[in-house]
């Protein structure tokens, strides 16, 4: 088995870091999306998604995530991981409501094929 099965979501993760691209925003415990550690709370409208990166899990067709891309309206850039199936990392609408009302922008840009 050669090793590319094993890396794309690394891979993507590794050149996005290559790009200065290494904060994470995620949903806390009181549902608001944050940046870091708490160094900003969003609002739908202050986010635009950018790039999306879809991933399947080799093993199991339900490990499925979408990494996501975001800009804030500061310029700053993101990343956001949304794995579903099995291993979902948020359980809940707030998440998926939250995620739906973020406009999407896709840039070439963050083509990597």
């Amino acid at each position: 088995m050669e090793g590319h099965n094993l890396k794309p979501l690394s891979l993507v993760y590794n050149t996005l870091a290559k790009r200065g691209i290494t904060k994470e925003i995620c949903m806390n415990e009181d549902n608001k999306m944050v940046l870091g550690k708490d160094e900003k709370t969003y609002q739908p409208e202050d986010l635009v998604i950018v790039k999306s990166y879809r991933f399947e899990g080799d093993s199991n067709p339900d490990d499925n995530s979408v990494l996501y891309l975001l800009e804030d309206k500061d310029g700053e850039l993101s990343t956001l991981l949304d794995s579903y199936g099995a291993d979902s990392n948020y359980s809940g609408e707030e998440f998926d409501n939250f995620l739906r009302k973020i406009p999407i922008a896709e840039r070439d840009e963050f083509n990597f094929d």
